[in-house]
């Protein structure tokens, strides 16, 4: 593996990290931020703003696109500037960047960054401290903007079947399991269920980013752990945790999606904590890449099922 400074996109500071499958730019002028993440035959996999791209000190919040570390739940002390340098410490297979906190919230943001020797694994590790005089409850929020064009994957539970009456259940003293609810969806109040680009299927949800139609987003509480995105023959895949029994914002989701006529974004929260000053709460992500990902067949159910399993146990996933 190596890491290298370069110039790119008009930012002349930015950390290359790579290996023989993948490459991963970080700037360094702005953020905490990673800017693009490819194989060494396919195109970025994020979204960027060119008319942002190479800028700094803004007088407004810029989403420049790529992955930021944001914090949830979405109110003003999200929207605090990452326009100026972050402070970096390079690491034997990585890099850890923080931005100081920005008054009057207090809030320091450090996001660490680490790829695998030998795959296309990358580990992206999310904190935030409070570093005000005051507590906080917040979750640390990761948000990869991706490049348009290209379809979101996200597994269901596994679906059951009615388990008939329940008296004798309870009476035999059996498993209730089937009478309670294993899925939370939480759609926000611009998203039209019956928007053709959103497909809920048995086993799989799936997403696809166009050039038209209005903004949508939905949150789940998602204990599939991955999620991906395949745009073209590039298939980008997402893991994160769920902590059973935490506290989690947005009516308790640990994953969201939010798309427009421009990307398309994949979030992911850490529970709600109430951090008293020092305190901190974080959560990580892992990422992969395949550049030479064969289409689905269909997006009907045992088509998608049978194309995606065999590319997820490729990726080790």
């Amino acid at each position: 593996m190596q890491i290298q400074k370069i110039s790119h996109e008009g930012w002349p500071h930015n950390a290359a990290l790579s290996n023989s499958h993948v490459e991963l730019i970080i700037t360094l002028d702005v953020g905490p931020r990673i800017i693009s993440y490819r194989t060494p035959r396919s195109h970025n996999v994020f979204k960027n703003y060119p008319e942002q791209m190479g800028g700094s000190g803004e007088s407004d919040w810029m989403i420049r696109g790529g992955h930021r570390l944001w914090i949830a739940p979405e109110v003003k002390a999200t929207y605090a500037f990452d326009n100026s340098p972050v402070s970096h410490e390079m690491l034997p297979n990585g890099i850890r960047m923080e931005n100081a906190p920005v008054a009057p919230w207090g809030l320091r943001k450090i996001l660490t960054v680490t790829l695998a020797e030998d795959s296309t694994e990358v580990t992206v590790h999310h904190r935030v401290i409070n570093e005000s005089s005051s507590p906080v409850e917040i979750s640390s929020w990761g948000l990869s903007v991706m490049a348009p064009g290209g379809l979101e994957i996200i597994p269901q539970p596994e679906l059951g079947e009615h388990p008939g009456p329940i008296l004798p259940l309870i009476e035999r003293g059996a498993p209730l399991d089937g009478f309670l609810p294993n899925r939370l969806i939480v759609p926000w109040p611009y998203t039209d269920m019956t928007d053709p680009r959103l497909r809920f299927g048995s086993e799989f949800i799936t997403l696809r980013q166009t050039h038209d139609g209005t903004p949508i987003k939905l949150g789940l509480a998602h204990k599939e752990k991955w999620v991906a995105y395949l745009n073209g023959e590039t298939l980008f895949v997402k893991t994160f945790d769920y902590v059973a029994g935490a506290a989690y914002t947005d009516l308790g989701c640990n994953f969201e999606t939010y798309s427009d006529q421009n990307m398309l974004e994949i979030e992911t929260l850490s529970p709600l904590r109430n951090l008293q000053p020092g305190e901190a709460v974080e959560h990580t992500e892992k990422w992969y890449l395949l550049g030479d990902a064969p289409q689905p067949p269909s997006l009907q159910e045992q088509d998608l099922g049978d194309w995606i399993a065999p590319l997820l146990a490729k990726l080790g996933v």
